[in-house]
């Protein structure tokens, strides 16, 4: 299993983060400092799952600095602790998208309830509670299992083989999103969709087709049909990963 990256942000490598960090590090998880600059932070963020930002004064973490964090947490996913003075905290949490704030405190810190904190921060990301939702509704196993093997680092990945599955494990999940193949035996694609437009609880999820027709007529046929997309079946893995990120981030 992963050790849980987690990065300390504070003014200065102060006494208390340095308690702060050794606990976490005999705690098991990997914890590490960095200092206000956004170059240091930018080449050590990559496999950061939790940011904790200790703000020691009145001052609090510089604007540039904020917006710069606020856009990693927010592109990554990444979810934060914020602990500082009553005002500080106030600063940072205004400054940031609202789906990263985890949790905050004020100081002077409960170490053992910072703990507890971290701890079940760590087991949603184990569990891939944060990680988008996706259902893939195929009735061809191999291209099921390539696209699975594709996204599953990325997101959380669920498989059914056919529009039926898809309606019942529906009922029982939720999906961010359904990419549907379009040509299926009894419930084609297009059927599936409408099932899923005249069903309130289903109504609401983005839909993109998967085709394996890149004609003209067939891709109008698939826009028609108003989904949210389309991607032809002969997309590569990382084009497939762009456009899904890209999705993604315009529905925040």
């Amino acid at each position: 299993m992963a050790t849980t990256r987690i990065m300390v942000l504070g003014e200065k490598e102060t006494f208390l983060i340095r308690v702060l960090i050794k606990k976490l590090n005999d705690a098991g998880y990997d914890a590490f400092f960095v200092g206000p600059d956004i170059n240091d932070i930018n080449s050590k963020w990559e496999g950061t799952a939790i940011l904790t930002c200790y703000m020691d004064n009145e001052d609090g973490m510089p604007d540039d600095v904020l917006r710069f964090i606020g856009d990693k947490m927010r592109d990554h996913e990444i979810k934060s602790i914020v602990i500082g003075e009553k005002d500080c905290v106030k600063t940072f949490i205004d400054n940031m998208p609202p789906t990263v704030i985890y949790k905050s405190f004020y100081r002077p810190l409960d170490n053992e309830e910072y703990m507890k904190t971290v701890k079940e921060l760590s087991n949603k990301y184990i569990n891939e509670e944060f990680k988008k939702s996706i259902l893939i509704v195929d009735d061809d196993a191999n291209y099921l299992n390539l696209v699975r093997g594709w996204l599953k680092e990325t997101y959380k990945v669920s498989m059914v083989t056919s529009g039926l599955q898809a309606m019942k494990w529906l009922g029982q999940n939720k999906a961010d999103l359904i990419l549907l193949d379009f040509e299926m035996p009894v419930l084609t694609g297009p059927k599936v969709l409408e099932m899923l437009r005249n069903e309130p609880e289903t109504a609401s999820i983005p839909v993109i087709f998967l085709t394996g027709k890149s004609d003209k007529a067939s891709v109008m046929e698939v826009v028609a049909l108003k989904p949210e997309g389309y991607f032809l079946k002969t997309i590569e893995r990382a084009e497939l990963l762009e456009n899904l990120g890209d999705f993604f981030m315009k529905r925040k």
